[in-house]
């Protein structure tokens, strides 16, 4: 028992019991030893099957990555560096002469040998090195480069000047009584020729600002400035500007002082502004102030020295100036030691030339127009010493470089916007004809974008050149849009980035458009993007249809090619959706994936189109294979514009592509259907009826015909016929040539096992496991692959149902092959029927000595020994059905043995009672095996009620047989009729009155169509009434519904009528004169529910109760397994009771 009880999963029977769907009306079923019909060879030869479900493989596999919309991530499989773009030296800025050049460099040498300010950390302070690094810009010779450094020596050196802008400052003194100031700044460069001579250590001094100051002669207006006076406030703010000349750049300072404004005021107004008195502080300075102006009388006189409040002052040394400008805080200082100051002063300064000796400025050309230059200059040749063949250079300058263009940056006074103008221009156009990388297009972008917000503008000439480069380079851009595919390729991570950063930089030109005076577009930018789009939409669809399918091909040459180019577009708009299409909408809102899918699907559906008008005349095999490929394709593209939420695939030019390919996919279904026999018939034919592996039961053309249903049902899944009347005849079809395959598959394994020899003396067939196996793999491929072939019924259809002609298909073809796994175990049960039969006869003839669980042993261990290879060579559905199949073939046997022997003892039956019980825990395992439902249904209870009634006495088997009569019940109601009576048991006198009062609806057993009934009317069992006899009404001719109305009377005692079994036995009979009266049906009424019979009635009148309705009836077979274990007895009272049953059979028909 050991073997069921490690079955883990529930083996629970599953053989639905319907109706058969399928009705075969073409021909009669063929013998089971009938060769099956082979298939035609069509197109393909037969052995072809496997080369074209490959073929098939290869379509489905196409499907397959056509699932859902696609992911970034997997479109971008590829970082190698991205594709070259184009460059021309064209357009670049325009080429030097030798004279300009000689010009540029004499500028380049001018700016580096007058060069002022100090350097900063990351500038290069070596004259001779930033010289020698221009001679190798220029290429010029030693000797050349000598002479012109000499020359630039002996021009007359620059004139330097000095730009401040007075920002702001903070946290200054309160001078004013109200806790404020009145602070304003003056300003002026002390020359050499001005500076204050050495103080004595006696008394530290610090020049100033004074009006009147008695310590020193009065500096010149040309040098001193002053800034507006910021009233009542310690945090002023000025944002003025001022130019200073430079005299001596080495020796020159930039004095700047903060005062407090203080106007001469009366006491009248001092004592005004009493209310503006903060602190303490501020009353004690308004006090002085009140004091100040009394001694004046409310006057300022002319002679007194009425002076500002000083709050600081700085002393920057000019030559302290970096050269590129700096932009800082610098802390006030104080005049003396005893002076008490605070505060921080924001300056701008930069040191600048304003008249040079060169002949670019000599011949009027601007700072602007020479850095422009130079910088070009300087980029090419950086870039080629960088990265010669690299699309990722940044624009890295060398320190040299660097330190040149600041030095003429500053020295030209250009501005930071116009610094970035020309760092665009000048990159924009040098990447034209050397690629750069994007990213640092991008960020010259966004700074000129920052400082462009401050400014806010250029000189117009500047701004024209600046609107110049952006036509250029959005031109530029617009010409690799067009061919967005070869530089820009999605699958190439690098390239696609690059794309990003390009769209990104078009659109910060988009950004500019409405800030320029002169517009560089004409239109707006994301629609020249459109168009452009559009145009290599265009160009790049023409060009792979004259490389794939030309035009000028025949149609069946350009079908090939057609396909080919389908399945390319449905990659390039996989493409578009996944990676083009969330970068064009971000960045400069342009919906590329709506606008290439509208334009691609228009030009392939117009190629189709024309190509199936060419082809439908000249429908051939090799034509529809690859119409039907074309269409896959077509029908993937339309699936794919749906499948994005909003998307309605109705207003598409593929709407309805479907119709002239109907043909070719009829055609090609054809095929597939002769393709699937030829590929089963050559599985079977290489098949060694041997599991696969270890891990598998079935053999390999099972797991070969599961692959082919499995790629039918995704080529299904594929076609999607919109259709629906068209996809109803396709799927109805595809439907019956799988079930046909399928069946013919079972047809080949048949012939297979059939021709195999079989192994002397086996007893479980590992073949016949195997086929079985093979067929119920085949059962659940075919039957999931039938479910997957539903089509939409429109809006009949409910959602989750098939269609009614596929489930009709489905459930026939289940009850093929269910039928076939039960013959097959049949056949495999049919081999173990000598050895059951060999147990079974052993525990028959098992003397009474041994005991039962010695006896049914070795049974059991059989049991156990051959449920252990089944276990290991079935699958669990197969394992269910043989367990079923056994069991039954044991309750066989079992009856077989006991109606061999008659007239044993009761321990013989009650050997096999305990055989039964022990074979039911057998089969049962603990609830693993079958389940008890299942095991005590059908046989079991004919052989279980056996065992009983043979262990029962023979007056027990005769109360069996009456209570069997009265628990059966009429399975028709009306078909043999009813009859009325009433029954009651009078105490008093010991007797019980039987009242026959009519029937209706019997039989008609007459040739009229009528009957001559009578009722016989009995007690019984025999044993309990011997004294009482049988009594009749009266015929009541020709009719089915007689009325009686007699009372019958039986002397018996009410104890007699409680025993176990009495009964009133109703028989109706067809009189018949000439020959025997004809059985027209029986009823019983037990006498236990009878008024009287449990007690007596109280007061009751003769026929006290109501009527009861009987419905006749025929004896049933549990009625008869009780007459024919008494037909067993040998006893006079079991014979007896036999024989007059026998005569009561003779008047039956045959139970219907």
């Amino acid at each position: 028992m050991s073997t069921l009880l490690e079955i883990k999963s529930s083996v629970l029977r599953q053989v639905q019991v319907c109706p058969s769907f399928r009705r075969r009306t073409e021909e009669e079923p063929a013998s089971a030893n009938a060769d099956p019909p082979e298939p035609t060879a069509a197109a393909w030869k037969p052995g072809d099957g496997v080369e074209f479900f490959s073929q098939m493989r290869l379509i489905l596999k196409k499907g397959e990555g056509r699932q859902g919309l696609p992911c970034p991530e997997v479109l971008l499989c590829s970082s190698s560096p991205a594709p070259a773009e184009p460059v021309d030296p064209s357009r670049g800025l325009r080429a030097l002469s030798q004279e300009e050049v000689d010009m540029l460099y004499e500028e380049a040498l001018y700016t580096v040998l007058h060069r002022a300010g100090t350097m900063g950390p990351d500038q290069v302070d070596d004259e001779e090195a930033l010289l020698s690094y221009l001679q190798q810009v220029f290429g010029t010779s030693p000797e050349e480069h000598a002479a012109a450094v000499e020359h630039v020596k002996k021009a007359k050196a620059p004139t330097y000047a000095l730009k401040v802008s007075v920002m702001r400052a903070k946290n200054l003194l309160a001078k004013d009584p109200n806790g404020f100031s009145d602070p304003y700044c003056m300003l002026g460069i002390l020359p050499a020729s001005g500076a204050m001579r050495e103080p004595s250590p006696h008394k530290e001094q610090r020049f100033s600002f004074r009006k009147g100051s008695k310590r020193g002669g009065p500096l010149p207006a040309k040098c001193i400035q002053v800034t507006e006076v910021k009233s009542s406030t310690l945090n002023p703010v000025w944002k003025e500007h001022f130019l200073f000349e430079i005299e001596d750049v080495g020796t020159d300072q930039l004095h700047l002082d903060i005062w407090d404004h203080d106007d001469d005021v009366s006491l009248v107004e001092a004592c005004r502004k009493l209310n503006e008195v903060i602190g303490l502080k501020g009353v004690s300075r308004y006090f002085k102030q009140i004091v100040k102006s009394a001694r004046a009388n409310g006057t300022a006189g002319p002679t007194e020295d009425h002076t500002d409040d000083f709050l600081g002052c700085l002393n920057i040394p000019v030559r302290e100036v970096p050269v590129a400008g700096e932009d800082r805080w610098f802390k006030l200082e104080p005049r003396s030691s005893a002076s008490r100051v605070q505060g921080d002063c924001q300056l701008v300064l930069k040191l600048i030339t304003t008249q040079r000796d060169t002949n670019m400025s000599q011949r009027g050309r601007s700072g602007f127009l020479s850095y422009l230059l130079l910088l070009s200059r300087l980029l090419q040749f950086e870039h080629r010493a960088g990265e010669p063949n690299s699309s990722s250079w940044r624009g890295e300058l060398s320190g040299p470089a660097a330190t040149v263009l600041c030095l003429h940056g500053a020295q030209s006074n250009l501005s930071a916007l116009q610094l970035a103008v020309l760092h665009w221009q000048v990159s924009s156009r040098h990447h034209q004809t050397r690629t750069l990388d994007y990213g640092y297009l991008l960020g010259l972008l966004e700074d000129l974008q920052a400082h462009w917000e401050e400014a806010g503008s250029l000189p117009q000439e500047q701004e024209e050149g600046l609107a110049d480069s952006f036509s250029a380079f959005s031109e530029f851009g617009l010409q690799l849009l067009r061919q967005l595919r070869d530089y820009f390729p999605a699958t190439n991570s690098t390239a696609v980035y690059r794309l990003e950063l390009l769209l990104k930089c078009l659109g910060k030109l988009q950004l500019f458009q409405p800030s320029f005076e002169i517009c560089p577009f004409k239109t707006e930018l994301n629609m020249d993007i459109a168009a452009a789009l559009k145009r290599g939409n265009r160009e790049w669809f023409d060009k792979l249809l004259n490389t794939q399918s030309p035009r000028e091909q025949p149609g069946p040459q350009r079908l090939a090619g057609l396909v080919k180019l389908a399945d390319t577009i449905y990659e390039d708009l996989q493409s578009c959706y996944g990676i083009y299409a969330s970068l064009f909408h971000s960045i400069i809102k342009v919906d590329f994936f709506t606008l290439t899918f509208r334009q691609l699907e228009r030009l392939v559906a117009e190629e189709a189109w024309v190509l199936t008008e060419e082809l439908s005349p000249k429908m051939t095999l090799e034509v529809a294979s690859g119409l039907f490929e074309l269409y896959l394709t077509l029908a993937d593209i339309q699936r794919f514009w749906s499948s994005i939420p909003g998307r309605d695939s109705r207003s598409l030019a593929l709407a309805g592509i479907h119709a002239p390919f109907l043909p070719a996919v009829k055609l090609w279904l054809q095929v597939l259907r002769d393709q699937t026999k030829w590929r089963l018939q050559g599985a079977v034919d290489v098949d060694t009826l041997e599991p696969m592996d270890a891990s598998s039961k079935h053999s390999s053309s099972a797991a070969t015909a599961s692959l082919c249903f499995s790629h039918i049902q995704e080529l299904w899944a594929c076609l999607a016929w919109p259709d629906t009347t068209q996809a109803q005849t396709l799927g109805t079809q595809l439907s019956q040539d799988l079930c046909e395959a399928a069946l013919f598959y079972t047809e080949l394994l048949r012939k297979k096992v059939d021709a195999q020899p079989g192994a002397a003396g086996e007893a479980v067939s590992e073949p016949l496991c195997v086929v079985l196996n093979d067929v119920e793999l085949l059962r659940k491929a075919a039957g999931q692959a039938l479910r997957g072939l539903a089509w939409p019924e429109g809006a009949a259809g409910l959602e989750g149902t098939l269609p009614r002609p596929l489930l009709s298909c489905t459930q026939a073809l289940d009850e093929d092959l269910q039928r076939e796994a039960r013959t097959v175990t049949a056949h495999l049960t049919s081999k173990m029927v000598g050895d059951v039969r060999k147990y079974v006869q052993h525990v028959s003839l098992s003397p009474d000595s041994i005991q039962n669980d010695e006896a049914v042993a070795p049974l059991l261990k059989y049991l156990d020994e051959k449920l252990a290879l089944l276990n290991a060579s079935l699958v669990k559905e197969n394992l269910s059905r043989v367990l079923e199949a056994l069991w039954e073939l044991l309750l066989q046997a079992i009856l077989q043995a006991l109606g061999a022997n008659r007239d044993v003892s009761a321990d013989f039956y009650g050997r096999f009672h305990f055989t039964l019980e022990a074979l039911v825990n057998f089969f049962h395992a603990e609830g693993q095996g079958l389940p008890l439902e299942s095991l005590r249904d059908g046989s079991y209870k004919r052989l279980e009620e056996e065992l009983r009634l043979h262990q029962c006495s023979t007056r027990e088997c005769i109360e069996q047989y009456y209570l069997d009569k009265l628990k059966q019940r009429s399975l028709e109601h009306n078909r043999f009729g009813r009859l009325s009576v009433r029954c009651h048991y009078e105490a008093a006198e010991q007797r019980l009155a039987v009242e026959v009062l009519h029937a209706a609806d019997l039989l008609p057993l007459d040739a009229n169509g009528l009957s001559d009934p009578f009722v016989i009317v009995e007690l019984g069992p025999p044993h309990l009434f011997p004294l009482v006899r049988s009594q009749r009404t009266q015929v009541k001719s020709r009719t089915l519904h007689p009325v009686y109305d007699e009372l019958f009377y039986f002397s018996v005692p009410a104890e007699a009528c409680r025993r176990r079994g009495a009964c009133v036995l109703f028989t109706v009979m067809d009189h018949d004169w000439l020959s025997t009266n004809d059985f027209a049906g029986e009823a019983a009424l037990g006498l236990g529910s009878v008024g009287g019979v449990a007690r007596p009635q109280v007061g009751g009148s003769a026929r006290a109760g109501q009527p009861v309705t009987l419905h006749l009836r025929r004896p049933r077979a549990q009625v008869r397994s009780a007459l024919r274990m008494l037909e067993g007895r040998p006893n006079k009272e079991a014979q007896e009771f036999v024989k007059r049953l026998r005569e009561l059979e003779k008047y039956m028909e045959a139970d219907p």
